[in-house]
């Protein structure tokens, strides 16, 4: 009887002691790390929700972008930060799901080392190539990738990154083996592709569309069931004979495994804010995204992608024989 006592006396303090830290939560500014480089994906999402979410939570949200490792090395030091609510990561398919199973030495185990905060955007695949790359239609890119595959440089954002499993997914699909040139984030892969020193990659619509606008690149075909409003010329995989090539990316906020449930509801909520407000909505659509409606957007939901998508994409690369140490 003694114990059981002691038991609820516990329950209640610590219940106590929540609410009262949620009470002051947050008290000084939030860090979100971003695990790549400025000007990609991961980094405009980190901002621009981050903005609203500064302002619902009366803190600054500052985003630091810690790159290395496809993205492992800031999720490293995420895992490894102090479960107080002060240091959040924007994680993504790579991050979270694809590098299990490229990196067997992984820090981190991305469904237990993370408490889920939520879905902040999805985003369909593009298949984009320099703008004086030969093939006209997707049907040419096919043809011409599988003649000249052993002379063609494919870019991506680093082994793990989303560019690098949605390529292997599309070699994979043709049956061609290209050099993979690694970069430090989306956005220096992306120039590397204006600037023609690679041929042909998978990338994201918010760091396809600007190049898409002024004519420095070009794309073949959207991975999504449907054409995409920022992107209305663009045709699907499936439209345009590929169907195979169905794939969708997606970032969302984690905190420290251990961080108080109190204070991953006020940054659910505000998250979840964020992405109704319209302002904060047109500036994601405005860049290609696929806001993830209620259902997919809060903590259990967030959750079981990430096993999902573990177990979706570790076959898939265990297939093309890729490790990265």
């Amino acid at each position: 009887m003694r114990n059981l006592v002691f038991a609820i006396a516990i329950a209640a303090v610590a219940a106590s002691a929540g609410g009262a830290l949620a009470q002051s939560y947050p008290s000084r500014p939030i860090t979100v790390i971003v695990p790549f480089a400025a000007g990609g994906a991961t980094d405009v999402t980190a901002r621009i929700v981050g903005e609203h979410m500064s302002r619902t939570l009366g803190q600054r949200i500052i985003v630091e972008n810690i790159v290395g490792a496809g993205g492992t090395v800031g999720s490293t030091r995420a895992m490894r930060a102090n479960p107080d609510g002060y240091t959040l990561e924007m994680g993504q398919l790579g991050t979270h799901a694809t590098a299990v199973a490229l990196y067997p030495n992984l820090a981190y185990k991305p469904e237990a080392d993370f408490e889920p905060i939520g879905m902040a955007r999805a985003d369909p695949m593009l298949i984009v190539a320099r703008r004086d790359f030969p093939p006209t239609d997707l049907k040419a890119f096919v043809a011409f990738v599988k003649a000249n595959s052993s002379k063609l440089n494919v870019g991506h954002a680093g082994v793990g990154s989303i560019f690098f499993a949605t390529c292997l997914l599309l070699n994979s699909i043709l049956d061609v083996n290209p050099t993979l040139v690694p970069f430090n984030g989306g956005a220096p892969a992306m120039n590397a592709l204006v600037g023609g020193q690679v041929d042909y990659m998978c990338a994201d619509p918010i760091t396809s569309i600007p190049q898409l606008q002024a004519g420095t690149i070009k794309a073949y075909a959207i991975g999504a069931n449907d054409r995409n409003p920022a992107l209305p010329d663009t045709p699907t995989a499936r439209e345009a004979g590929l169907a195979e090539f169905e794939v969708q990316s997606w970032h969302a906020l984690f905190a420290p495994k251990g961080t108080p449930r109190p204070i991953l509801d006020k940054l659910t909520a505000a998250l979840d804010m964020a992405l109704d407000d319209e302002n904060t909505r047109k500036h994601l659509l405005d860049t290609g995204s696929d806001i993830p409606d209620k259902a997919r957007r809060g903590r259990e939901a967030l959750a079981a992608l990430v096993k999902s998508e573990i177990a979706r994409w570790t076959p898939i690369i265990k297939a093309a024989n890729v490790k990265a140490e």
